[in-house]
């Protein structure tokens, strides 16, 4: 289990921190971002459901052998109660190719709840995208009448 490193005041907090992380690779920061439940769960695109903290980390152990993720958090939407947080995120991610840097899009959604030691992720969920969700759809119209 990952020791927790700074008590962190905000779902916000936590959510820059996770995704500072993925910037620079950093595992020991990611994981001390997850609540030490052992019922914590993280789905990467495409990917089966991991439950734990072991898996967790092994999952994204994966990823930074490959390098570091540019994702960015865009569009948030927020959900808090006094001890829960969900946040829906549409994830910009940046690739580097043989044909200059390339954008994709992820959907996520990141749950947070509060401990003693301040906001912990719990759950990390997200789903390939494409580029038609860097536009919100909603029930709310989208001309005045």
């Amino acid at each position: 289990m990952s020791t927790p490193q700074a008590l962190l005041a905000s779902p916000e907090d936590t959510e820059a921190q996770f995704y500072e992380a993925l910037q620079r690779g950093d595992i020991e920061k990611l994981m001390s971002l997850w609540s030490d439940d052992d019922e914590i769960v993280c789905v990467q695109p495409g990917g089966p459901r991991l439950v734990g903290m072991a898996a967790i980390r092994a999952t994204f152990e994966a990823m930074f052998a490959n390098g570091t993720i540019n994702a960015r958090p865009d569009k948030v939407k927020r959900v808090h109660t006094l001890t829960t947080a969900v946040h829906s995120v549409l994830e910009k991610i940046e690739l580097t190719t043989a044909d200059g840097v390339r954008s994709a899009y992820v959907v996520a959604t990141n749950v947070y709840v509060k401990t003693p030691q301040g906001w912990r992720m719990v759950c990390h969920h997200a789903s390939p995208g494409t580029s038609r969700e860097a536009q919100d759809l909603s029930d709310a119209p989208s001309t005045l009448h």
